[in-house]
Parts: C-alpha cells; sequence; structure tokens
C-alpha cells in the first residue's frame, strides 16, 4: 500500500535512505530534514512493513522533484519504486505542476516512466541546494532526467 508518511516512519526512512547513502547511491540526509519534509514523502508498506520510499518536493511554480526514491533491496524489481513514482507524478498532477525533474543514477528506470534525459545545465539554481552539500559536488555523476506533466 502507498500512503504518504507519518511521524512514527521517520525513523525507518531514515534507514532505508542511509542503506543508499551509505553506498553514495544518494544523499544523506539528517532526521531533522526528513521531519521538515515529511509531507513530501511517500512509502510503500507491506504488512506493517515499510518496504520503499520517494519524495515529491515542490521546487518553484513550475517544477518539482522526485527525490530519495529507495526501495529495500529484498523487494526490488516488484514494481515498489515504479508505484512510488507513480504517486509524486499522480500528486504533481493534481497540484497543476507543470513539470517534474530527478537526478539519477538510473535514467533507464525514469524513461520507462516518460522521463527524458536532459542536460543538467538546464535545471535552475535554486535546485542545487542539496547538491552544495554532497561530496561529489561540483563534479556530480548523476543524470538529470524530466518529464512534463
Amino acid at each position: 500500500m502507498i500512503r504518504k508518511a507519518r511521524i512514527p516512519d521517520v525513523p525507518d526512512i531514515s534507514r532505508l535512505i542511509e542503506e543508499f547513502a551509505n553506498k553514495g547511491e544518494m544523499l544523506h540526509r539528517p532526521r531533522t530534514d526528513l521531519y521538515d519534509n515529511l509531507r513530501d514523502f511517500f512509502v510503500y508498506e507491506d504488512s506493517g512493513s515499510l518496504q520503499g520510499v520517494c519524495a515529491l518536493h515542490i521546487c518553484w511554480e513550475d517544477m518539482g522533484e522526485v527525490k530519495s526514491l529507495a526501495v529495500k533491496s529484498e523487494f526490488a524489481g516488484r514494481g515498489i519504486g515504479r508505484r512510488l513514482v507513480q504517486a509524486c507524478v499522480d500528486e504533481a498532477k493534481e497540484m497543476a505542476l507543470p513539470g517534474l525533474f530527478a537526478l539519477t543514477y538510473q535514467p533507464g528506470f525514469f524513461e520507462k516512466m516518460d522521463f527524458k534525459v536532459i542536460d543538467k545545465g538546464i535545471l535552475p539554481h535554486k535546485v542545487w541546494g542539496e547538491c552544495v552539500k554532497c561530496f561529489k559536488f561540483p563534479d556530480c555523476d548523476e543524470v538529470a532526467v524530466m518529464r512534463e506533466i
């Protein structure tokens, strides 16, 4: 079941994100950041167990970011990530948000969901706020993808 995240989910969300961050596959996110942005998050839960997470963060009047997509490795390949991203797309539609982007190491996954690979340079500077905290900045090796809604 996909639902909006709740306060008791934060420790599980944090553990899942840290698992991927420790492998260099996404940014670390302090718990204070998770609480501050909890309303951005969707979770996938099955039998009381949180198995995946994804967030839709509004960046500006015409753009949102799909971020922090993570699915427990033992549940990979079951469509959970796709369903989480679709929840973000659906919410963007409800909000009349014209476009979404993501920075990813898995562009093929997003391309299957109608995102197109783009040059990171066309993204507004506002979206790079978190990037300056990354140890890879300014030599980011993630791929930017975008989708019109």
